[in-house]
């Protein structure tokens, strides 16, 4: 199970690496190309525009031609863009490239889910879901760290060689690993519309997934806003805003970790509600609290992180248990709802605010508050137990 895990961690953590380990450099890139903060933001919001676009392509691929021929594909595909990225001179060159890398980290992360379905079962797919979880949000915690010394010792190009060379190490990997989905399994073609069109029929699936997404908008936002709040506003070094970025990146890992610890002895159903009731009250005390320092927005969101950390396991395996069959369309559309929610949080918090911590907080406490009360009416009027 070892050797799943960290196959599988590696591949969900490409989306991440490639936009938390690059976050220092933004503030850099607006000054050496004298654009505007909103612009360079677009490397980020079009990344995943387009990581979600084409997650919903790669698991009805994989459905039919298996899951190890895609990733391989898929992986190339980013270890190329990431090449290419070290060489743009311009930001429209760098946007553009970053829509080629998303197209490709996006095999990573839609079949990754798939895979655990088809290797573990019920409860233990639950466990390793949350030890995934657990080892990927050491990518936020690390990235950021890595893009600052980075930036330190060689330059931001240094960011995408070492993106290109973690996509190599996954790729060696995945042609290590054996074909998880048997011949017998998979579709009879490519199920691009049909399949999703029974998954959006699917009240039980499209429910849990819906609320799924309202955990993580805000998360998205935070990670957009980030680098201008910590750099720009706080005036602290690129390394120093990795060390905080990391400090909320642990909180989520220990949110995975204590999942993991409480997963046989609390309903997955009852950690959702934990989850929903502690990202809003992280949100509550970002609104109310000071903006007058880093960790006056370090310690919020860390609460939020956690919080998110905790419920994202159950949460994931929730979903997947309401299909039986295409289970990577499934998987697709699952981190397709929270890639393109995520954005639109990340193009919401961009838009200028003068007190964008504020909007933080606000955007926790909404949606938060949202989902638990959604996730408690379903549960009361629900004909069949979750």
């Amino acid at each position: 199970m070892k050797k799943w895990v960290a196959l599988l961690a590696l591949l969900t953590a490409f989306p991440p690496l490639s936009t938390n380990m690059y976050l220092p450099a933004m503030p850099e890139l607006a000054n050496q190309w004298q654009e505007p903060f909103w612009v360079i933001n677009l490397t980020l919001v079009l990344f995943f525009l387009i990581f979600s676009i084409f997650l919903l392509v790669y698991g009805p691929l994989s459905d039919r031609f298996g899951r190890r021929a895609v990733l391989q594909a898929g992986i190339s595909i980013f270890i190329l863009a990431s090449i290419m990225c070290a060489f743009c001179q311009n930001v429209v060159s760098l946007i553009i490239v970053r829509m080629i890398q998303a197209a490709g980290a996006a095999s990573a992360a839609a079949l990754a889910l798939a895979i655990t379905k088809d290797v573990f079962e019920d409860i233990q797919r639950e466990k390793v879901l949350a030890y995934i979880a657990m080892v990927v949000a050491m990518s936020p915690m690390v990235g950021p760290v890595i893009g600052g010394w980075s930036l330190t010792l060689f330059s931001w190009q240094a960011i995408f060689i070492i993106l290109a060379i973690m996509g190599l190490i996954g790729l060696m990997g995945v042609c290590r690993m054996p074909e998880t989905l048997p011949v017998d399994e998979r579709t009879a073609r490519v199920e691009l519309f049909s399949g999703y069109l029974a998954l959006l029929l699917n009240k039980r699936y499209i429910a849990l997934t819906s609320l799924t997404t309202c955990s993580t908008i805000p998360l998205f936002a935070f990670v957009a806003a980030s680098s201008e709040i910590y750099i720009s506003e706080y005036g602290l070094s690129p390394k120093a805003y990795g060390y905080f970025f990391g400090f909320n990146a642990l909180a989520l890992m220990a949110g995975s970790f204590t999942c993991i610890r409480i997963v046989k002895k609390v309903m997955s159903r009852n950690i959702l509600i934990l989850g929903f009731m502690g990202i809003a009250l992280g949100g509550v005390w970002l609104y109310f609290g000071n903006n007058e320092g880093p960790w006056d927005l370090a310690l919020p969101m860390s609460v939020m992180s956690f919080s998110l950390g905790l419920s994202r396991p159950p949460s994931h395996n929730l979903v997947l248990k309401q299909v039986q069959k295409g289970t990577g369309a499934a998987s697709s559309m699952l981190m397709f709802a929270m890639m393109t929610t995520g954005a639109g949080g990340m193009w919401f918090i961009s838009l200028g605010w003068s007190e964008v911590t504020n909007v933080l907080g606000l955007m926790g406490m909404c949606f938060a508050s949202f989902g638990l009360v959604s996730w408690i009416m379903i549960l009361k009027f629900s004909s069949r137990p979750w």
